[in-house]
């Protein structure tokens, strides 16, 4: 990853630093954050495209994994809404060897690792972080006390609200392309949650309803707003290297914030009690389970802080948004769940609004390509026409 994200476009009219940051030759600018999704992809180097890929796969199979395993957690009676915060962001010593082995072990980068992060990257990192930390409470907070169709529902909104907030916060601009795709995404998420509306837990009660409800919402809300103002921090960064180091300083601060609530609701000793006599698959099946959670929420978030800092917030959004229909696909293929006519038809409205998304990416990409092709021609001719004058 370390080698992908020092590749940079020596001439590209992008490739300077941002914020004033001195230019390290060992790690250049690979992207350029860009408010229009018509020209996201036109100004970047194609050797970015392997580390775009990259990341997102690690959303997919992070979201994905992580949706099977919290669902196989809560259905052999795992319960703690502490442990489902605290697996969310533990998994940070997962990105040490990504920030220090290339420097120090391997020698294959002359950049020291932390160089270049300002007091002012390190103060926002761990505030964002402490944020993140309490969205993964709300989230886990929410998800235990509401049915699925009603958190699914809750959660599509986030999407409105996320185009919103790069509206405001970062200026996007509002094009057809993405404001079909999330209107088409919104809509496959309220279909879905339509679909699951008798996933109704036993015994939820109208205060645990409320609770749950709002919780949901400012998740949705919290979660909509990290985005934008990630996309607006990652503009005075200038290499993707920066971006891992701040991902483990905000992963470290929602970690801390998850062990402090931990500690002080005793669930470190919920845990060893629900590992031993709650979870029904057996103590070393619970454990593995809890490892796996943590590895594939660290893919998730760091696939998310990639897809932001390579593209734009509503572009890592709408990628996130999509996922659900694969996480439909995933609890149909794995537990058995039903998919009936109205997740299919949600499913596809979802496969239909990424696909819209990324076919108006590609031909404003092409169209971009042939204007600078043409910019480039008329340049050529009036050169010539000066050296014969």
């Amino acid at each position: 990853m370390e080698s992908l994200a020092q590749a940079s476009p020596k001439n590209s009219p992008k490739s300077h630093h941002h914020g004033g940051h001195h230019q390290d030759q060992n790690c250049p600018t690979v992207i350029t954050v860009n408010n229009n999704p018509s020209t996201q992809l036109s100004n970047k180097d194609k050797r970015s495209m392997p580390l775009l890929v990259i990341n997102y796969l690690c959303l997919f199979i992070g979201s994905v994994s992580s949706s099977l395993l919290s669902k196989y957690y809560f259905i052999h009676k795992g319960s703690s809404i502490w442990v489902s915060t605290w697996v969310q962001c533990a998994g940070f010593p997962l990105l040490l060897p990504f920030v220090f082995t290339p420097y120090y072990l391997l020698n294959s980068t002359q950049r020291k690792p932390f160089s270049h992060f300002t007091p002012k990257i390190l103060t926002l990192s761990i505030f964002i972080g402490l944020m993140l930390g309490l969205n993964n409470f709300l989230f886990s907070w929410g998800n235990s006390y509401l049915p699925v169709s009603t958190s699914s529902l809750l959660l599509s909104s986030q999407l409105v609200f996320n185009l919103i907030l790069s509206v405001i916060i970062v200026k996007q601009k509002i094009t057809f392309s993405n404001l079909n795709c999330v209107i088409l995404l919104t809509i496959s998420s309220v279909l879905l949650a339509l679909g699951s509306s008798h996933d109704k837990p036993p015994g939820l009660t109208r205060g645990k309803y409320f609770l749950g409800f709002f919780s949901t919402i400012g998740a949705g809300l919290l979660f909509a707003l990290y985005l934008p103002v990630m996309e607006k921090i990652y503009s005075k960064v200038y290499c993707y290297a920066m971006v891992i180091e701040m991902q483990l300083v905000m992963q470290v601060s929602a970690t801390a914030l998850a062990t402090l609530g931990m500690a002080l609701n005793g669930a470190f000793r919920e845990m060893k009690v629900e590992s031993m006599k709650v979870f029904d698959k057996g103590q070393s099946i619970y454990w593995v389970t809890v490892l796996c959670n943590v590895v594939t929420w660290q893919l998730c978030f760091m696939g998310t802080a990639g897809m932001v800092f390579l593209t734009s917030s509503l572009t890592g959004g709408i990628c996130m948004t999509a996922l659900m229909g694969m996480n439909v696909l995933g609890g149909v293929l794995v537990y058995g769940d039903e998919f009936g006519g109205v997740k299919v038809v949600s499913t596809l409205l979802c496969g239909w609004g990424f696909c819209s998304y990324a076919y108006g990416i590609y031909m404003n990409t092409k169209l971009g390509k042939e204007d600078d092709g043409d910019k480039d021609k008329e340049d050529t001719h009036q050169g010539m026409e000066m050296g014969v004058a």
